[in-house]
């Protein structure tokens, strides 16, 4: 391989991280405080695709400030989610929370299909061809933009869990619920607003997929299968290890491109997934702790 095309695929890997990082962020701290897998994550990024698209088609807003809009209102579904859905079975056995969540996400999709049909759309721009040339390199701007919001909502979520009361009560939350009710907070409060905020970043990842890939009522299945290895590969409850994982799994996907085709690439997800499994429960963040003490 040439020295260029090389250094072109890490590029492309790099940016493809910073997809991947959005849509595994609200996955993972779902899971960190409440212990829930929440399927539905695949429904909401379908539905914030149809979002997006009906802002950017009906009201010509422009699909960078799609988010904006789309944000906001998904938190407010993820907290009638919570509400409606989640703290009813409180307590259940967790089998419990993933059938209702899968249930969930199916009646999403069906409601998807009743609305926008099976159609396939895509929001097209005249951001959508735009590429950049670095070094001879054409870099698309669209996951220029999509890499660099994945930057920020790392960095946005690390100062909101360290430096803000309600992201220290959802970090003490995750770390053990008993404990952080006898020192005074609210649990009932702070899983709302995790569940939220979860529901909220997936909803984020869909408007910005949206501007890259084309949907349908069944956009977000193979999205979620990765999210999933992705937050394993990470440890399950780490936001850095999340964004980690996410650049793991990317640059073995473009990779594994050289010797196997591209059809393999969730094969080679979903193989990565119980390698880590059976190697490194705990991840790549639970390895690194290991190695330094």
């Amino acid at each position: 391989m040439a020295a260029k095309d090389f250094v072109s695929l890490v590029i492309s890997a790099i940016l493809t991280a910073g997809l991947y990082a959005i849509m595994s962020y609200g996955l993972a701290l779902i899971y960190g405080v409440m212990k829930i897998i929440n399927l539905a994550h695949a429904g909401v990024i379908m539905l914030s695709a149809y979002m997006t698209f009906w802002l950017v088609t009906a009201y010509h807003l422009n699909p960078f400030l799609a988010p904006l809009i789309v944000m906001p209102t998904f938190f407010l579904v993820g907290l009638a989610m919570q509400q409606i859905f989640i703290r009813p079975i409180a307590g259940a056995p967790p089998i419990s929370s993933l059938l209702l969540l899968f249930g969930v996400w199916l009646i999403m999709q069906n409601v998807a299909y009743l609305i926008f049909s099976g159609d396939t759309r895509s929001i097209f721009t005249e951001y959508t061809l735009l590429t950049i040339k670095v070094a001879d390199i054409p870099l698309s701007l669209n996951r220029l933009i999509v890499f660099a919001v994945g930057i920020v909502v790392l960095v946005a979520l690390q100062l909101f869990l360290s430096r803000t009361y309600p992201g220290r009560a959802i970090r003490a939350l995750a770390a053990d619920s008993e404990a952080a009710s006898l020192v005074g907070i609210n649990t009932g409060r702070i899983s709302m607003l995790a569940f939220g905020l979860g529901i909220s970043l997936a909803a984020l990842a869909g408007s910005l997929m949206s501007l890259i890939y084309t949907f349908d009522p069944d956009f977000g299945r193979s999205h979620l299968l990765k999210s999933f290895c992705i937050v394993v590969l990470g440890g399950l409850e780490s936001i850095i290890g999340v964004a980690l994982g996410s650049l793991v799994l990317a640059l073995v996907e473009a990779f594994s491109v050289i010797w196997l085709r591209a059809a393999l690439q969730d094969f080679v997800s979903f193989a990565l997934l119980v390698l880590v499994l059976l190697v490194m429960p705990n991840g790549l963040i639970g390895l690194i702790r290991r190695q330094t003490r």
